[in-house]
């Protein structure tokens, strides 16, 4: 058995909604169990954001979501992270939890699990791959194997049409206001990530 977590933060839902399709994927694969669960809000954003209708109906739909301990990292053999961008970069919120497993990083916790990621912006260049891109740095610290999206496997990528999607993550796109909620083409690619994430963590466990 292969146990795979899909931690993810959401302001807004995007990632909440691919977050799901990633750990629908994770099920299709047998001989796995996935768990999903949230990074916490921090309390000076609840309080900043308390005004804001679709802020505060995304957190009512993620209510029912355990917020991720340090002990479902080392439970897992595979992590998918629900990174949205900020500035090209991962948020603050995602940086801390990192930052908070320091005890994981010194005795080798996470080294040789399977790991992707998948993300969102507003626009198609608002920092989809560089945010990807730059998350890998600190997952190679903690000595975990990326999972990328190969283009054999996601025809959606080649496009000229307005979706997320490329090789370094699965991702969608929200729209210059936030209004667009993520399209069957972008959760059918978190839905082979998770696949492909699921059968690499199972080859990996007990061989490395």
């Amino acid at each position: 058995m292969a146990n795979i977590l899909v931690v993810y933060y959401s302001s807004y839902g995007h990632i909440h909604e691919m977050a799901l399709a990633a750990s629908e994927g994770v099920q299709q694969v047998e001989g796995t169990e996935v768990k999903v669960v949230k990074v916490p809000e921090f309390e000076v954003t609840k309080k900043q954001m308390s005004q804001q209708d679709a802020y505060v109906k995304a957190q009512e739909a993620q209510a029912d979501i355990p917020e991720v301990t340090l002990d479902d990292l080392k439970w897992a053999d595979g992590i998918i992270w629900g990174i949205p961008t900020r500035y090209g970069m991962m948020p603050a919120q995602i940086k801390q939890l990192l930052d908070s497993a320091g005890g994981l990083w010194a005795n080798g916790e996470l080294e040789g699990k399977a790991t992707a990621v998948i993300t969102s912006s507003n626009t198609i260049h608002g920092g989809q791959e560089s945010t990807a891109i730059t998350t890998f740095v600190p997952l190679m610290h903690f000595g975990m194997i990326y999972v990328g999206v190969p283009y054999g496997e996601n025809s959606e990528m080649m496009t000229d049409e307005g979706i997320g999607g490329s090789p370094y993550a699965a991702s969608t796109v929200a729209g210059a206001d936030g209004s667009r909620q993520p399209v069957d083409a972008e959760k059918t690619m978190a839905s082979r990530l998770g696949v492909r994430v699921a059968k690499v963590a199972k080859a990996l466990k007990g061989n490395l």
